[in-house]
């Protein structure tokens, strides 16, 4: 049975501790993931795929869509909808790899 992206969330750490995550693609292409309403999730799924990789490589990503389950299908058919999930997918055709930089609440 296929998990959804809730029980996904469950498993990994909080980010209570980030303010943000920057992300830097080695084309020179920087995005920040900025821990609000709405981006929480991603904030998680892309601090553990950072902790667990070092970068935001094709491994990555094919984790983090499956960890996204159900926003990584309907990213696919609505591309726009999920900016942090089309990034994923977009590396995962071949896109620039990103390295990544907690950005820690002070």
């Amino acid at each position: 049975m296929t998990r959804s992206f809730a029980e996904n969330l469950s498993d990994l750490p909080p980010a209570d501790d980030l303010a943000g995550i920057e992300l830097t693609g080695l084309d020179g292409a920087v995005a920040v993931i900025d821990n609000q309403p709405g981006s929480q999730g991603s904030l998680r799924v892309y601090r553990h795929l950072l902790t667990r990789y070092g970068v935001i490589d094709t491994l990555a990503a094919a984790e983090g869509l499956a960890l996204f389950a159900e926003h990584a299908q309907d990213a696919r058919r609505n591309p726009g909808k999920h900016p942090n999930i089309d990034r994923l997918l977009a590396i995962e055709a071949g896109g620039p790899v990103f390295s990544g930089r907690f950005l820690v609440v002070r």
